[in-house]
């Protein structure tokens, strides 16, 4: 997008390099609240500069050096090679005695600000430019008129000396529409606290003239080394083409539910109350996938590791010596510390830095919990699932039902159309015994088994029986017999 140089990439992330939204000699503008990166990704936009060899200055009106040289070693960054001019605004403000009353502030002082920061320009002549804040500028203006005027002589400073800037600003309750007009790009960084866990930050592109830019808001994460930003994922233009021959899931009965097994490019969901087996099916189908040679990666929201690699043990699964070889990666996520597009960014890593090919999430009802609003669950799933069907992978989605027997299933959300097949998991009850019934609700890839089968859970794995044509009612919990032996089925 633009002139600039390349995204230095991370295995989640890509860190924030503003040349590339940017096309040189043009100003650009960072706004945000205090506490929402806009030093940090300046630091990060000098300090690129400085690695390939271009004159940089900062222009600093709230911090000292000593403060930005902290700042830049809190990430492990040194100044060496900066020009660094303090203008001690803080100072001017704080100490009202000292300034003169003969003429207005205005008229004077940032007069005389504005002038220094002109004659430092020409002496230094940068490539690159960073002038943090113009938000103390704009408190010396009492007149609307002389900040425009200003900013406008700023304009023509900078590009009269062909270096590309970067102007941070603080968000003020009425947006300064000077600074969006002149600037060639404006970039609002937010954060936002939630009620538990960590907090939510994001950056989006608010303008970017003549330049295509993804629009919206995007996830980003300040931590020791800068900012890491995770795009939305967006449709890619040279999709991989799936391959026709489907996968089986490892049970013969099972695939004939699915009518032949799990189609490649496509999402499963499996619905169900808790301890019906919708983990186990994964658990097999991971084992199964993994005997084809296939790499499985696998996200447990709920469980920690430990837990389910004993869990698969037990059922006859051995899938830790998997994690050895490097064919299984299984992650806990904490969805109070992950944001969204950490979670997407780390799948889209495992499927094309690992040849991930087959995608367990395990389950939704975490993920539902990690968005800070659940009305764009369906969109951030519906990227992902597109992006997943793009690349051939098959996608296994555990969705957890509230309720038992008797009662309402409810889901926490309804996804079921945003897979392309349904697996439905029930308990139901014969004879003062628990029982497990899967049956096939949808598949758009092509014909299925419209039966429901018995399903049952051992130290060798799982068992799908035939079909229960004897009962009557299975999915309501509480079936009625209507076979031909007056004390039914065994």
């Amino acid at each position: 997008m633009g002139q600039g140089y390349n995204q230095e990439k991370t295995d989640q992330g890509k860190v924030l390099e503003p040349r590339e939204l940017l096309a040189r000699n043009q100003p650009l503008a960072i706004r945000g609240a205090a506490g929402t990166g806009k030093t940090t990704c300046a630091l990060h936009f000098l300090l690129a500069g400085r690695d390939h060899h271009e004159r940089c200055l900062w222009i600093t009106t709230a911090e000292t050096p000593d403060e930005l040289r902290a700042a830049a070693h809190a990430h492990g960054w040194s100044l060496e090679g900066l020009d660094v001019l303090a203008l001690p605004m803080v100072e001017r403000l704080a100490q009202p005695d000292q300034r003169q009353t003969l003429f207005r502030p205005a008229h004077v002082e940032l007069d005389e600000t504005m002038q220094e920061i002109l004659t430092s320009l020409a002496r230094s002549q940068p490539e690159r430019v960073v002038l943090d804040s113009l938000s103390i500028l704009r408190d010396l203006a009492d007149d609307p008129l002389a900040y425009r005027r200003q900013m406008l002589t700023l304009k023509q400073a900078l590009r009269a000396s062909g270096c590309t800037a970067l102007v941070t600003d603080e968000m003020a309750a009425e947006p300064d529409l000077h600074v969006r007009t002149l600037a060639h790009g404006v970039v609002r960084l937010l954060r936002d606290v939630t009620t538990f866990g960590n907090e939510q930050r994001q950056v989006e592109i608010v303008k970017m003239r003549g330049m295509a830019f993804h629009s919206g808001r995007h996830d980003l994460v300040i931590a020791t080394g800068g900012i890491q930003v995770f795009p939305r994922l967006g449709p890619v233009m040279n999709a991989l083409e799936a391959p026709s021959a489907v996968a089986s899931t490892g049970v013969a009965r099972l695939d004939t539910l699915l009518g032949g097994g799990l189609d490649p490019g496509t999402a499963t969901l499996l619905v169900g109350a808790a301890g019906t087996g919708k983990s186990t099916v994964t658990m097999q189908c991971a084992t199964a996938a993994l005997a084809r040679g296939h790499a499985v990666a696998v996200y447990l929201f709920d469980e920690r590791p430990p837990t389910w690699f004993a869990r698969a043990a037990q059922l006859g699964f051995p899938l830790r010596q998997a994690v050895t070889q490097g064919t299984l990666h299984v992650e806990q996520i904490d969805p109070a510390e992950l944001s969204p597009g950490q979670f997407a960014h780390a799948v889209q890593h495992d499927v094309t830095q690992r040849a991930v090919h087959l995608v367990v999430i395990d389950s939704l009802t975490g993920y539902v919990h990690a968005m800070p609003d659940a009305r764009f669950v369906t969109l951030h799933m519906h990227e992902l699932l597109t992006w997943l069907g793009q690349h051939s992978a098959i996608t296994l989605l555990v969705l957890d039902q509230h309720g038992l027997l008797e009662g309402p299933m409810l889901a926490p959300v309804d996804l079921s159309y945003l897979a392309d097949t349904v697996l439905l998991f029930r308990y139901f009850e014969d004879r003062g015994t628990i029982r497990r019934a899967v049956s096939v609700v949808k598949r758009r890839s092509g014909p299925h088994e419209h039966t429901i089968r018995e399903m049952t859970l051992g130290p060798h794995g799982i068992g799908v029986g035939e079909p229960l044509t004897q009962f009557r009612g299975v999915l309501t919990g509480l079936p009625t017999y209507e076979g031909d032996r007056p004390d039914g089925p065994p």
